[in-house]
């Protein structure tokens, strides 16, 4: 990890899919004074083949790195082996430099993969709003968190779970990475564009009752942004020591 100033430092946030911007944990690196770059791995036009190729910016030459979710899966190389395995070693490229990374939801599982954890289908997939028990309600609060996933890690060697609720570990950290379950950067709109790209369909598969993650959403928009900024503050203060 470099030396440079507040001003001067830079994030690098990986995107998977088109349709997930990283909201309050975006705003919250700008108005701490960083940088912020972004890299799209599957543009719109590939959402359906997704199996795309894409030239990594080098995660090692940034001062942090936030690798947000996605509609698939961590372990499924057939169809996205193409760049899933170049970002897993970028991880680990990351982790023996030194550089924070912060993995949300399948970022969280793509840290765990690479540091020799590994991630399988959960028999408890969550989607919706839930709370979870925290150990450290200062890196970690203890929300309610939007949840969206069907896959849940095994703690890699040496990390220390921060979180978790009955369905899956939630929150671990290891060195400089902060992995969660969970997305603290949604917002009504993100979770619209999910939904428009068959998450409605997959939501009512499952019981879920869409207009009411909707308007919960949007009732919780506030206090969830803050809780947002308060583990963005956290996570640079455990993992990168540059609390604001």
């Amino acid at each position: 990890m470099s030396t440079a100033t507040t001003s001067e430092r830079r994030v690098l946030i990986v995107h998977h899919d088109h349709a997930s911007p990283a909201g309050p944990v975006a705003d919250r690196f700008a108005a701490l004074g960083w940088q912020v770059a972004d890299h799209l791995v599957v543009p719109a036009e590939s959402f359906h083949a997704p199996g795309v190729t894409t030239a990594f910016p080098e995660f090692s030459e940034f001062d942090a790195v936030v690798v947000l979710g996605s509609p698939w899966s961590a372990y499924d190389h057939e169809l996205i082996g193409s760049w899933v395995r170049p970002e897993i070693e970028q991880l680990r490229k990351a982790d023996a430099a030194g550089v924070p990374v912060l993995g949300i939801c399948f970022g969280g599982q793509l840290l765990a993969t690479a540091h020799g954890g590994s991630v399988a289908r959960s028999d408890t997939p969550e989607i919706g709003w839930a709370d979870i028990e925290t150990d450290d309600e200062g890196t970690v609060p203890g929300g309610p968190w939007f949840q969206w996933h069907y896959d849940r890690w095994q703690l890699p060697p040496g990390a220390t779970e921060l979180a978790r609720n009955p369905a899956a570990s939630q929150a671990f950290v290891l060195r400089r990475n902060l992995a969660l379950q969970f997305h603290p950067e949604l917002t009504t709109a993100s979770l619209a564009g999910w939904l428009a790209n068959g998450g409605t369909a997959e939501a009512a598969r499952r019981g879920v009752d869409v207009a009411e993650l909707l308007a919960r959403t949007e009732r919780l928009a506030g206090e969830a942004a803050g809780r947002a900024t308060a583990l963005v503050d956290g996570f640079l203060r455990v993992c990168a020591a540059a609390h604001p």
